[in-house]
């Protein structure tokens, strides 16, 4: 089972929002406190991780970070 950070249940095509500003790894770009994110999928391999898009591109984040919508 899945949780998000407040230890809520989280489920296929959920939205969730970013508790706090996170750095994508690689990258230059910063993902804002406040950002929802639509229909998420949860990793079968990794319960503390969901797979979701942020325009074209697929990110993968950690449950820790993210709060249900």
């Amino acid at each position: 089972m899945t949780k998000d950070s407040n230890g809520n249940e989280l489920k296929e095509g959920d939205s969730v929002m970013l508790n706090r500003d996170l750095k994508l790894k690689g990258t230059n770009t910063n993902l804002k406190r406040g950002t929802v994110f639509k229909n998420i999928r949860i990793l079968e391999d990794d319960e503390d991780n969901i797979e979701c898009r942020s325009g074209k591109t697929t990110l993968v984040l950690k449950t820790q970070y993210l709060k249900k919508k």
